[in-house]
């Protein structure tokens, strides 16, 4: 997309400005996404001192979903000295600064196993974090571990199923295509967590009313990671078979604030009436990422329910301002 360097400068200003609301702020990220290239980088980079978890959290994922090598100093420390990187980025670490919260880090880890470079210094990075003590941490350098190694060793190789959400994931999907089965993979504490993902990203890619149901009775397995990204799949697939599942865990204070989280904003995706009133009882939830996500997400029903053209519209709303 060609945007002029000016127009980006200023949806950056929104995106980074806390004095406006966080769904404005949502859809300005998304803007600099859809856009792409490194001054999209650069504005997105600015934003990871803000108070917002879900907002750096959002931002990290973003990074991983452009797939653009540039972002990789953002995620990670680099041997490269200042000088020798673009001068628009810095030679800060998301992923091992301890004072970025674990979401925050968890994202910037999976962002990397996203954009998918294999090198060794990346892979070195990556396994020393697999064995980090906070389990999201260590969970998903070993999923970007893997996705790397395979994207080298496999990569287009194998007759896999195809995304019909377009997005990056952090595990491919598998070649089994009974259900029972990957829901037994997928709920098999004892298999690798990279097998699992792949189980779950082959019942979202089925898109079935069986595959949905799966997937949401798999929400109650154990472990905040695989929890949330279960929530994050059937709120991509839109589908209300999987609103009692999702509304269970987001209204059980006593869940991971990640699973939380990600049931709110998969509620404000599927976008029925009855996630419009369930969405609203906790945007005053005393945990702040499920608060904020709940604001958010509510910004997602309307965007679903008023069937508008595109949700990322920054771009579009400065265009008309300036008419």
């Amino acid at each position: 997309m060609q945007v002029k360097e000016e127009d980006i400068t200023i949806i950056g200003r929104v995106l980074c400005d806390p004095k406006r609301d966080l769904p404005s702020r949502f859809r300005a990220l998304f803007t600099l996404r859809n856009i792409g290239g490194s001054k999209a980088i650069s504005q997105i980079n600015n934003c990871f001192n803000d108070s917002s978890a879900l907002l750096k959290h959002e931002c990290a994922f973003c990074l991983g979903q452009m797939q653009d090598q540039d972002a990789i100093p953002v995620l990670i420390s680099t041997h490269a000295t200042k000088s020798e990187l673009p001068n628009y980025l810095s030679s800060n670490s998301l992923l091992e600064d301890e004072n970025q919260e674990p979401i925050v880090r968890h994202e910037a880890g999976e962002a990397l196993g996203a954009i998918g470079v294999h090198s060794e210094e990346l892979l070195s990075l990556l396994q020393k974090y697999c064995n980090h003590p906070i389990r999201e941490i260590a969970d998903t350098c070993h999923l970007a571990v893997n996705r790397i190694q395979w994207l080298k060793t496999h990569g287009a190789k194998e007759n896999l199923s195809n995304n019909p959400f377009n997005s990056i994931d952090p595990a491919p999907p598998c070649k089994e295509d009974n259900v029972s089965k990957l829901y037994s993979i997928l709920t098999n504490a004892d298999e690798d967590l990279f097998n699992r993902y792949r189980a779950m990203f082959s019942l979202r890619n089925m898109a079935t009313d069986k595959s949905v149901k799966a997937l949401a009775a798999a929400l109650d397995v154990e472990g905040a990671l695989i929890k949330h990204e279960i929530a994050y799949v059937l709120g991509q697939m839109q589908h209300q078979a999987a609103v009692e599942s999702l509304t269970k865990h987001l209204q059980d204070s006593t869940e991971h604030a990640m699973v939380r989280h990600e049931c709110a904003e998969a509620l404000g995706s599927i976008a029925t009436e009855a996630c419009f009133e369930l969405l609203r009882k906790y945007i005053s939830d005393s945990e702040p990422l499920v608060r904020e996500s709940c604001i958010v997400a509510l910004d997602m029903c309307e965007y679903e329910q008023n069937h508008d053209f595109q949700y990322a519209n920054t771009l579009t709303n400065l265009k008309e301002s300036t008419v």
